[in-house]
């Protein structure tokens, strides 16, 4: 279940999950202390990439292209 967990947290980054995995990962973290802290460190990764402006110039250069 760790597995799924992760792709969920991952794919979260990106889209917005479905309402059922939405409540399966709520449900999973609210029982798994490693899951709970992988997930804070992909929000501090994701929220630390957001505000690196070289990711941000990178990202503008791509779309430009």
């Amino acid at each position: 279940m760790c597995r799924e967990a992760t792709a969920l947290m991952s794919l979260k980054q990106d889209k917005t999950l479905s309402l059922r995995d939405k409540l399966s990962l709520r449900i999973h973290l609210s029982m798994c202390r490693a899951c709970r802290t992988c997930a804070r460190q992909f929000d501090l990764l994701h929220q630390v990439g957001n505000h690196h402006p070289a990711s941000q110039h990178n990202f503008r250069k791509t779309l430009d292209d």
